[in-house]
């Protein structure tokens, strides 16, 4: 039995093994930014709201319209005259063709031109805002997801060290055993122990793998689950982060934030764009072109015209049922509540600031404590696997000093995992996330 589990961790481990690409954070990143398939879409998103933003779509510019048509009437007109005398045709056909071309310009509308160019750039300047935001969730994600699978790195080869120190427990018992200083007892007992921990090192290939696919899969690998190498080999969170400095950076930064103020903007100018309907307007229209006309009746058997004509549109509107009045006192309403969306996503992102920096700085103190209790579990250890190679010392007691030893270095590298978890959503909350890919 102890062969047939040690064979299975040697096959698994074999798995792991092939040839790898090997990555470090910054390569993760990077290859997350232009493969991912969220980041792609967004961006995409951006360069329309880029292509909208145009002096034409405002408003500003004239519509030139080039313009032919042809129409024609097929009748049997019976005509009377004044002097008393009638003319009868059969089937007279007449006919008209023309063609030309017309411009039409708004001169002025009550600033909603200019109103409307800014409201379209600052739509261009919310699709960069968020691209950023995208491109921040994805590094928040992915680092934290790197991390996760260092940690499991770490777990695994920690199980490997309990794996092998059962083993080694699992040697002195047999050799005690034939001897006849241990009983059978206490070999069935080292063997169980060696049996649990190979089973929990075989689950920890699984998490590992597990792992591995989500971070393929958040960088757009086509193969999912491709063996990688990370070049980090521990967990060190920055212990340095200045709580004050961040705090203004988020205000400062924070793109959902930035995205609130940019939404408030949008309901000024939607504001605006209503108080324009309270000026005038005036339209200029000018055409050129050729009108052909042809009878097949009475006197005249053919017309035509080539000419230029213009004129421009004066008007004011009076009286709209109250409706500009209306529309205009449930945009100030608007206006309001933008404002105090923004005052509530400030006061959400300070609650979820001061739990973050709290967690930040226990955990600090957790690893600081961890650190030390690994130490004495190290050395708890040492004296243990001593006296019980001298027959001082019960299996169940060894066995209690190595679980004291793999839990202190569980709780250590948890304490780790979750201070790096803090320092991501710190930077993230603060705007500086990509300070991860200098």
């Amino acid at each position: 039995m102890r062969i047939y589990i040690s064979t299975l961790v040697i096959c698994f481990f074999a798995l792991t093994v092939n040839a790898q690409e090997i990555y470090d954070l910054k390569r993760c990143v990077e290859t997350a930014l232009d493969r991912n398939f969220n980041i792609r879409l967004v961006r995409n998103e951006q360069q329309i709201a880029s292509n909208n933003a145009t002096l034409g779509n405002a408003g500003f510019l004239p519509s030139l319209d080039l313009n032919a048509g042809y129409s024609g009437t097929y009748n049997n007109p019976n005509q009377k005259f004044t002097d008393g005398s009638t003319q009868k045709n059969n089937y007279a056909l007449n006919q008209n063709a023309n063609l030309g071309l017309n411009l039409q310009w708004t001169i002025f509308n009550g600033f909603a031109m200019q109103t409307n160019y800014e409201r379209l750039k600052t739509f261009e300047r919310m699709g960069e805002i968020n691209t950023r935001l995208a491109i921040e969730n994805l590094i928040a994600g992915l680092t934290a997801e790197y991390y996760n699978y260092v940690r499991q790195n770490i777990r695994l080869a920690n199980l490997r060290y309990a794996v092998a120190l059962s083993k080694e427990r699992l040697r002195i018992v047999e050799a005690h055993y034939v001897i006849g200083s241990k009983s059978r007892l206490d070999l069935q007992q080292a063997r169980v122990d060696f049996n649990a921990d190979s089973s929990n090192l075989i689950r920890q290939y699984e998490t590992l793998y597990t792992s591995r696919v989500a971070l393929n899969r958040l960088m757009a690998v086509e193969d999912v689950s491709q063996e990688i190498t990370v070049t980090d080999s521990l967990i060190n969170p920055d212990q340095f982060l200045q709580e004050e400095s961040l705090w203004a950076s988020t205000l400062k930064s924070n793109p959902l934030l930035l995205l609130s103020a940019k939404n408030q903007t949008i309901s000024e100018l939607d504001f605006k764009n209503l108080q324009s309907r309270n000026y005038p307007y005036l339209r200029l229209n000018a055409g050129y072109g050729y009108t052909l006309n042809t009878f097949g009746s009475g006197s005249m058997k053919q017309q035509d015209y080539l000419g230029f004509n213009y004129g421009f549109t004066l008007g004011f509107n009076i009286f709209d049922g109250f409706n500009k009045q209306r529309e205009q006192r449930n945009a100030k309403i608007v206006i309001q509540n933008r404002k105090l969306q923004t005052e509530q996503l400030e006061l959400s992102l300070r609650s979820d600031w001061v739990n973050m920096w709290m967690a930040y700085r226990n955990n600090l103190e957790l690893i600081s404590l961890e650190e030390e209790n690994l130490e004495t579990a190290k050395e708890n250890y040492e004296i243990a696997i001593e006296r019980y190679k001298l027959g001082d010392l019960a299996g169940i007691e060894l066995r209690e000093a190595q679980n004291s030893l793999l839990g202190a270095e569980e709780r250590l590298l948890q304490a780790q995992f979750n201070t790096k978890l803090c320092e991501i959503s710190l930077l993230q909350i603060s705007g500086q996330i990509e300070s991860y890919l200098e």
